[in-house]
């Protein structure tokens, strides 16, 4: 028996880059509490829950023109025009957040509800004052807020200019940005600014998977990866220059990582190709040097070269902006779901040019690990710890938020397998504390059940069911949300429900 956990023990302890390693639990270390001043949360994004498309006066996103103008795209033929309600019942979004006993909620600011064209200078009262009456009863109710500027809700008029494909997205960015600072920030001290770049920059610039459907691979996402960074540091160094002194608020970028295995156990693939899923993004702001990272930058110069190009597809950002954008961040937001094993290729692989072929790096899944709703996620709480571990040795063990992770499943409120992702996640998460990594908070991925984007209503990340066929829209608690009551009370994971 004690040889046999003895086992069990030594393939979790082993190195954090083996897909050996891994039988997608993961075992207490240490204390197995949470610090008294970890924060824990919730998330959720405007579009997927407010509803109210055109309510009030608010103006059209690029996900509103593309649903309405596409509706056989969405899998189960439905549309977020109405969704959950939260524009309308917010106050049942409240009871439910009040209910769980949060310390913070992280929500989105919907761009064309506050300024239906994207101008700041026509600007929606409703909309605002929508926005204050959310914050300010968060507030009163001892709930910090945690805003997104910009969850991918582009206003149809800003896209008609490229949105991240031109760089006058940062001039533009940078005027939404004052005015919400102007708007809220007297109330609001946690900023992010746009919401999963990698997400974003791929699916919409790159692969035309969504809105604004574009399909320049191996050029679009690296266009719209260094816009999204040259907007996001303009911010930071505006509001430290304008606002700081006055609201003392704090800003970062949330980017999504999955974390990478090695399945031949090689350090240096995890390194590169942790360069090219987080570090594209990430080295820029939290390295030292600041700039791509300098494998990333060599590649995809030598790809361009072969291919004919005068110069590389992903220049590097120069003397000037790699300054604005180096320590542009008060903390690392992080999105985690899942991890990947991956092998470097011998053969160039993807389309030429693409980011597939420059990073020449083959996904894979784990055949022993539970799979979501969601067919690219999988069960690999391991992939949490090892990723901040990463982060504490790579970024100065720079202060981590986690703010989003989750499960989906098809519904049912006796939702067994989302309590033991979170209990597994959330023991990775100590597991990391007790090793030494600076991470402060948790907010998982999602209040209620919500719009999916293309996936619809078919996929379910909530603590709360929504009843969608009644006027009034009731959430209910499933079991998860008990459990992670439960978590929050008393900083600690391991309850029955």
């Amino acid at each position: 028996m004690w040889s046999l956990l003895l086992f069990v023990i030594i393939g979790l302890l082993g190195s954090n880059n083996s897909v050996n390693a891994l039988n997608c639990t993961v075992l207490p270390k240490g204390n197995p509490k949470f610090p008294k001043n970890f924060k824990f949360g919730v998330a959720s994004s405007a579009f997927q829950i407010e509803g109210g498309w055109n309510a009030d006066g608010k103006g059209p996103s690029i996900w509103d023109e593309y649903m309405h103008n596409n509706p056989d795209a969405i899998i189960d033929g439905s549309n977020a025009d109405d969704s959950v309600e939260s524009y309308r019942l917010f106050d049942l979004d409240l009871k439910a957040l009040k209910d769980l006993g949060v310390d913070h909620y992280r929500f989105s600011i919907a761009w064309p509800r506050i300024f239906p064209n994207g101008s700041v200078h026509l600007r929606n009262q409703k909309g605002i004052d929508y926005y204050n009456d959310v914050i300010d009863k968060l507030l009163a109710n001892g709930i910090e807020p945690i805003v997104t500027m910009f969850h991918w809700e582009m206003p149809v008029d800003i896209q008609k200019f490229g949105g991240f494909a031109n760089s006058l997205i940062v001039e533009q960015f940078l005027d939404y940005a004052e005015e919400l600072f102007n708007l809220f920030g007297d109330r609001v001290k946690t900023w992010l600014t746009i919401n999963e770049p990698n997400q974003l920059c791929k699916s919409g610039y790159s692969m035309a998977l969504g809105p604004p459907l574009i399909r320049a691979k191996g050029v679009g996402e690296y266009i719209c990866f260094t816009n999204v960074l040259k907007a996001h540091g303009a911010t930071y160094r505006m509001y430290r220059e304008k606002f700081y002194e006055k609201q003392r608020g704090r800003l970062s970028l949330p980017c999504n990582v999955n974390y990478m295995y090695s399945k031949t156990n090689s350090t240096d693939e995890v390194a590169r190709a942790m360069d090219y899923e987080f570090g594209i993004l990430a080295h820029p702001i939290f390295s030292k040097s600041g700039d791509f990272p300098p494998i990333v930058l060599k590649d995809i110069e030598k790809n361009s070269l072969a291919e004919g190009r005068k110069k590389s597809r992903l220049p590097s950002l120069g003397k000037y902006w790699t300054s604005v954008i180096k320590g542009s961040f008060d903390f690392l937001a992080l999105n985690y779901y899942t991890a990947w094993p991956i092998e470097s290729s011998t053969e160039p692989i993807g389309d030429n040019p693409s980011y597939e072929r420059d990073s020449n790096f083959v996904v894979g899944t784990f055949t022993h690990c539970p799979q979501a709703k969601s067919n690219w996620l999988q069960f690999v709480p391991q992939g949490l710890e090892a990723l901040l571990k990463y982060i504490r040795d790579t970024y100065d063990n720079v202060e981590v938020k986690i703010l989003e992770n989750g499960w989906s499943d098809a519904g049912g409120n006796d939702d067994y397998m989302r309590i033991e992702y979170h209990r597994n996640h959330l023991q990775a998460v100590v597991n990391a504390i007790n090793d030494g990594c600076n991470v402060t908070s948790y907010a998982p991925w999602s209040l209620m059940d919500s719009f999916e984007y293309l996936k619809g209503y078919t996929e379910k990340f909530g603590f709360y069911a929504v009843n969608m066929t009644s006027p009034n829209k009731e959430r209910t608690p499933k079991k998860s949300a008990y459990y992670y009551k439960k978590v929050i009370e008393t900083k600690s994971l391991h309850h029955k429900v």
